[in-house]
């Protein structure tokens, strides 16, 4: 299963964990539209010896790299993320740049102290038994290999490293503000991804990932009192105990100051970790044979051990509307823990602050959650196209919060709405196809990632129908899954379940900042006139009231659609876009008309959307 030349990894992968055994399933069956789609393959065993007195901790990687590329490869290049966290750092110099910082962040990388900082340090490599030249530059380590790695060969990279883990100051790090001891993420030298695009090595400041799969094999050694959540499968729960141990069985606790905990985790692109003496440990167990767990601190106040506790049977309704409404998840496990510095998604987890309303703390779960989906099962390359992970996942986890919290939204994502009219309107908007790294303010990028992602779907709905987006999310899902889609492919799931024309769509509102701005021009007894003020076209869904009483719903194709949504209302002649006015003729003497009362249309301008004839 390491030649993926042709991706045919709809073989169950077996795994033992405890005394079950585990299937996950990677559909990474013949991409649809590119059947000679390929991905490197990494398998990566480590061993982790913790110092949770001074937070250095060493390792040793062995790592399996397998080359399923058309290209002879003379160099590989790991990311060494802690490095980011060091005064002079790319991510330091940023952040003391932009207009914006991250509040998180500010200064407080260049006031670290040496014992506060973040590093990797790369003490040894080899490349199948024999010593490589290896330089770090900031938070890349270059490798300029002995012999290449050929076309379809696999090599063992075995590697010694030490590291120290930084001040909490973004995602990763000790001591968070809630005071947990460590949250592991971007912790270990990981493989940077080689793709049809080539190498992705660019610096740590903070933004987005890119990975390769593999499987995981991870064993820890930490002080005996600190409990351990995060990505994987633990394999010796007897040893450990922490909540983990079948109570029917003797624990076989060892001797001596710390616990060896030893994870697997099958076909996962990260691995994630956190540790703390003083956590929870619950698990919830679904019928679908899902365990979900829960780490949080025993010290949290008690309306916050309420809200942890309230949060569990919601986290499984969650599950549930993502399998149903996305795609089946297909690991036997999630980790919902509190960590980090806000919310963010790892392998089967994710890092969650804890101190928060009970409605904030289902609504960040839910976002993280659905990343699981869109960053971890379908994992878009979201350096360059953020607002495919970010938005998608912020329409989907508005819709599950608007079901799972009965909260009955009209429209759940009028945030998003909201949000992106306002930068349009102050000038700050930037282009979707802009690197995420390199957006001139936090702003534009978390209003494009977020905000103008979220509506790339939700508009579609008055694009395509609602049926039709449902459809083709889930086509997404199946087709692409494991497999890193481009903005492409989501346009063709959806061409192909509404035998609708899409490519104006991408193009305009992901790689334009063109806007939408339609008004009714004129209205003389039956006669209707709309006009296009903003670039971008759009169909047009309008609510015509008559002199008596009566209301009629029509709606207008784009000529370049080739088709029309499933409506109840009355389709009419298409619009050639590059025509700026539209005339028809009602049925009868109009009293008011309305341009899209659903409100899915991110129309710039809604005063001109109306019209009264007095």
């Amino acid at each position: 299963m390491r030649k993926i030349l042709f991706i045919l990894l709809s073989t169950a992968i077996l795994i033992s964990c405890a005394q079950t055994k585990e299937v996950t399933y990677a559909q990474n069956k013949a991409a649809v539209n590119n059947p000679g789609y390929w991905q490197q393959q990494v398998d990566y065993t480590m061993d982790i010896d913790m110092d949770v007195n001074n937070y250095q901790y060493k390792g040793t990687q062995k790592l399996v790299y397998t080359n399923n590329s058309p290209d002879d490869l003379d160099r590989v290049f790991y990311h060494l993320y802690f490095n980011a966290f060091q005064p002079g750092s790319q991510m330091d110099m940023r952040s003391l740049n932009i207009s914006d910082p991250d509040r998180r962040v500010r200064d407080r990388i260049s006031k670290l102290n040496a014992d506060e900082i973040g590093y990797i340090k790369v003490n040894s490599l080899q490349q199948n038994g024999v010593a490589v030249k290896h330089e770090t530059v900031g938070t890349i380590l270059e490798v300029q290999l002995n012999t290449p790695i050929k076309a379809g060969e696999s090599v063992t990279f075995d590697m010694l490293f030490d590291a120290q883990v930084p001040v909490q100051i973004r995602r990763s790090g000790r001591n968070s503000s809630e005071d947990v001891a460590l949250s592991m993420a971007q912790w270990y030298p990981k493989m940077a991804e080689y793709d049809f695009q080539g190498w992705h090595t660019p610096p740590y400041i903070a933004r987005e990932f890119h990975g390769v799969w593999g499987d995981f094999d991870v064993t820890l050694h930490i002080d005996k009192s600190y409990v351990v959540g995060g990505t994987g499968y633990l394999q010796n729960p007897q040893e450990v105990g922490h909540n983990y141990a079948d109570k029917n069985l003797p624990l076989n606790l060892p001797a001596g100051d710390k616990l060896t905990w030893h994870f697997k985790a099958p076909n996962v692109h990260d691995f994630m970790w956190a540790a703390d003496p003083d956590y929870n440990h619950d698990i919830v167990k679904m019928k679908n044979g899902i365990d979900l767990h829960f780490f949080y601190k025993k010290t949290l106040e008690a309306e916050f051990l309420q809200n942890w506790k309230n949060l569990q049977p919601k986290t499984a309704e969650l599950m549930t509307y993502f399998s149903e409404n996305v795609g089946q998840y297909p690991y036997k496990q999630y980790s919902v823990i509190q960590g980090g510095d806000g919310g963010m998604e790892y392998a089967m987890s994710t890092l969650i602050t804890g101190k928060r309303k009970f409605g904030s703390l289902v609504g960040v779960t839910a976002h993280e959650m659905a990343h699981t989906w869109f960053q971890f099962l379908l994992a878009t390359n979201e350096s360059l196209h953020p607002w495919m992970d970010e938005g998608f996942t912020s329409y989907i986890s508005n819709k599950a919060e608007n079901e799972v919290l009965n909260e009955g939204k009209e429209n759940p994502h009028a945030g998003s709405y909201r949000g992106y009219r306002t930068i349009v309107a102050r000038g700050y908007e930037e282009n979707l196809a802009t690197h995420a790294d390199r957006y001139e303010t936090n702003w534009a990028y978390g209003t494009a990632s977020y905000s103008k992602g979220n509506i790339f779907l939700s508009q579609l709905e008055y694009v395509i129908g609602a049926e039709n987006v449902a459809k083709g999310l889930k086509k997404y899902f199946t087709d692409f899954s494991f497999k890193h889609p481009t903005p492409n492919d989501i346009k063709r799931s959806m061409e192909k379940v509404s035998g609708i024309h899409l490519d104006w769509y991408l193009n305009e509102w992901t790689q334009t900042l063109h806007t939408i701005d339609y008004g009714i021009k004129a209205v003389d007894g039956k006669k209707i006139t709309l006009e296009r003020i903003g670039k971008m076209p759009m169909p047009i869904d309008l609510e015509v009231t008559y002199t008596d009483g009566s209301t009629e719903n029509f709606n207008i194709p784009l000529r370049i659609m080739r088709g029309a949504k499933p409506t109840s209302a009355k389709i009419i002649e298409d619009w050639a876009w590059a025509n700026p006015v539209y005339s028809f003729d009602a049925a009868k003497t109009v009293k008011s008309v309305l341009i899209d009362k659903s409100g899915l249309m991110a129309d710039i301008n809604l005063e001109n959307n109306s019209f009264s004839v007095d």
